[in-house]
């Protein structure tokens, strides 16, 4: 099965057109409930629906845009994007579709590269209706597309983008996963099984689909599942277990933060904080990116010679142990684990009016409580 896709692939590369692109509003014709998940994704957000991403990317460069190549992936002029030939242009349908539907489903195989990995995309016959690659068991053809099954959809779909990516002074900037993992994982934690099958019409009654929310940190019940919280309380001494559930590190983009905030609250009011005003403040319970060019602190890391992260690997844990004061009767010790969407630092860079990607989300919250 595996050598017969191989070669249908590579016969399909040596003879071919320019492909012709189903944008995603066409997807919407059979797959509306698909369609309508998409559209809530972060696989939706690109350069025009995305200030955190349009502004770091401008601010790394003015001219050329290097991001195209995960974040517009299906721009008719991708080459000229990345030299600087030409902008983002907002009323090319292969820009705002972001990373979009045709794009995921016309992947080949992915290259593991250094800096980062290669998506090879597969090469569309002329005159042929193109071909979109999935899991699905036998999936149905339509008047658009010819439909197959595709191994890398449970091995290395994912890693095109979500691997990792190095600057060209090689310090990584992101890392997702590592070269032993494979997309099931990715697939099973943030694809999970929902009821509708993947068609309006459910040709073949499958009744179920795999979410294209790809639900991640927006989602309030989900990011719930990546960190386990548990303390203990000893006298004046609090140990806080923190547990990443997560199949990948704890802090994978450079722009966010995750912190811990733990107060000591007597009558309603907070007595102790384990910082003062910025969760920075306490080192070991901030998790983040740190980079420096030549020896100096900076914000965005695309030229950055050094670079750091307080992390933790998939499955780790860490025990961080604070002196508090004598509780009393009544007392409570609530701890609170945030993410930053972007950490306080980037309003050093960029300027961003949508403050709420600089508001603190709760992932979870646990509280001890002194009878």
């Amino acid at each position: 099965m595996k050598q017969s896709l191989f070669f249908l692939l590579l016969l399909s590369s040596l003879i071919y057109a320019k492909e012709k692109y189903l944008d995603n509003h066409s997807c919407n014709e059979c797959h509306e409930k698909i369609y309508e998940e998409y559209q809530t994704s972060a696989h939706s957000k690109g350069y025009f629906n995305d200030e955190l991403h349009r502004k770091i990317a401008n601010r790394v460069d003015s001219k050329k845009y290097k991001c195209a190549t995960c974040h517009m992936p299906m721009a008719d002029n991708i080459k000229d994007l990345i030299e600087g030939k030409a902008r983002p242009n907002k009323d090319n349908k292969t820009h705002t579709d972001a990373i979009s539907c045709y794009f995921c489903h016309t992947i080949a195989y992915v290259k593991k590269a250094h800096k980062y990995n290669i998506n090879v995309k597969a090469r569309q016959a002329q005159n042929y209706k193109p071909t979109l690659y999935g899991r699905l068991l036998k999936p149905d053809d339509s008047d658009k597309h010819s439909s197959s099954k595709n191994p890398i959809y449970g091995q290395k779909v994912c890693m095109g983008c979500h691997s990792h990516k190095l600057n060209d002074n090689n310090v990584t900037i992101f890392r997702a996963m590592s070269d032993k993992q494979n997309s099931i994982k990715c697939i099973e934690c943030h694809m999970p099984e929902v009821e509708g099958g993947a068609e309006k019409m459910d040709k073949r009654s499958r009744g179920h689909h795999a979410s294209h929310k790809f639900l991640g940190i927006h989602d309030k019940e989900f990011r719930k599942k990546g960190v386990d919280i548990n303390a203990t309380i000893d006298g004046k001494v609090l140990k806080v277990i923190l547990t990443n559930k997560m199949a990948h590190p704890l802090i994978i983009q450079p722009a966010r933060s995750k912190f811990l905030k733990i107060e000591l609250k007597r009558d309603n009011k907070t007595i102790w904080q384990n910082y003062k005003k910025s969760p920075s403040e306490d080192k070991k319970a901030y998790f983040a990116y740190s980079f420096k060019k030549d020896g100096k602190k900076i914000i965005v890391p695309a030229t950055a010679t050094e670079g750091s992260a307080n992390n933790l690997d998939t499955k780790e844990s860490k025990t961080l142990t604070y002196t508090i004061p004598n509780l009393k009767k009544g007392d409570k010790i609530v701890i609170s684990f945030y993410v930053q969407l972007a950490k306080s630092d980037c309003t050093k860079a960029i300027e961003l009016e949508e403050k709420s990607l600089l508001k603190p989300i709760l992932i979870k919250s646990i509280i001890l409580s002194k009878l």
